[in-house]
């Protein structure tokens, strides 16, 4: 597969904030790449400056193997963009919108109407076309906006945010229709702060944080890099300090809590930590009730890699 983007060394400064801190990231053609990050990590000043939206001090960006620049149409007319914040027109209705964002880029007055008809089909909104957007729910105009992105066919998505706020089946379908997009050839940048939507879609993600890439791969690569490889919980009554100082001394257990009659252990490595657990409670005459065993998800590589620290936006 061929790179479709390709960042290196890229900084960019905003007087003394390093946004950009020599950033680098590969995309292949056909994949669906996860750009993942907390508040104010940068990854919005990463998709603006491969956009060319803003400039850079240092590096460079190359999309479809040719270095972008704000004056290259030829590139742009091959990218669609699906904001985070809905960017349609209050005036028009649902139709005129979707219309409006094809004439952008397609000129040919049968080609742009039957575009236009492909996306409203896409997005399931023929029964909305003389709808305003003020009329629509928060998914049907989630919906809107993603027609209005990707209605030239574009080659390559940006897609940042687009299920926030929106109920559990609109998000469904528009995840669906991520998925089907990929599968008819577009190439997806996708961000979110859903993990599991990004572990359901992504073939590979980016974690980056103040900058800098931090870890990349597959799902499955990124889990292997944490320390956490199982988490277990067992409801159990009146364990004693002497019984968590055992436990944590199990084999491959780094970590134990105990609140509201919850036993927690985390185990780094091993293939047998559940039955060594409940062997314990039951050489020391324990009940217990529901057991958990939790394999590790991309929200603890996240919050591994990120920390737990809160974050504001910027």
């Amino acid at each position: 597969m061929s790179n479709i983007i390709e960042v290196n060394n890229l900084v960019k400064r905003y007087k003394e904030l390093v946004a950009l801190d020599h950033f680098n990231l590969t995309i292949k053609e056909g994949e669906v790449f996860g750009l993942l990050g907390p508040n104010g990590s940068g990854k919005t000043t990463t998709i603006n400056c491969i956009l060319s939206l803003l400039s850079y001090d240092k590096g460079s960006i190359k999309v479809f193997g040719k270095d972008m620049k704000p004056d290259s149409y030829d590139l742009k007319r091959k990218i669609g963009v699906v904001p985070q914040n809905v960017a349609v027109f209050n005036e028009l209705s649902v139709y005129e919108n979707i219309d409006y964002f094809c004439g952008l880029y397609i000129k040919d007055a049968a080609t742009r109407k039957q575009y236009v008809k492909d996306a409203i089909d896409f997005v399931e909104l023929g029964e909305f076309t003389k709808f305003r957007p003020k009329k629509l729910s928060g998914g049907l105009l989630r919906r809107l906006n993603i027609a209005c992105g990707i209605v030239h066919k574009p080659e390559l998505i940006f897609f940042d945010e687009p299920t926030v706020a929106v109920d559990p089946q609109s998000r469904n379908k528009i995840l669906e229709g991520i998925a089907e997009l990929n599968k008819n050839g577009a190439t997806i940048v996708y961000t979110s702060h859903y993990m599991e939507e990004v572990e359901q879609l992504c073939s590979r993600i980016l974690i980056m944080d103040k900058g800098k890439s931090l870890a990349s791969g597959t799902k499955e690569e990124l889990k292997n890099i944490i320390k956490c490889t199982e988490k277990i919980s067992v409801e159990v009554c009146d364990l004693t300090e002497d019984n968590l100082e055992e436990i944590s001394g199990l084999a491959h257990a780094y970590e134990t809590s105990y609140d509201d009659s919850i036993l927690k252990v985390s185990f780094s490595g091993g293939r047998h930590n559940l039955v060594r657990v409940l062997d314990y409670l039951g050489d020391h005459d324990y009940s217990f009730g529901r057991i958990y065993s939790e394999l590790p998800t991309l929200n603890d590589v996240f919050l591994e890699i990120t920390g737990t620290e809160l974050r504001d936006s910027v």
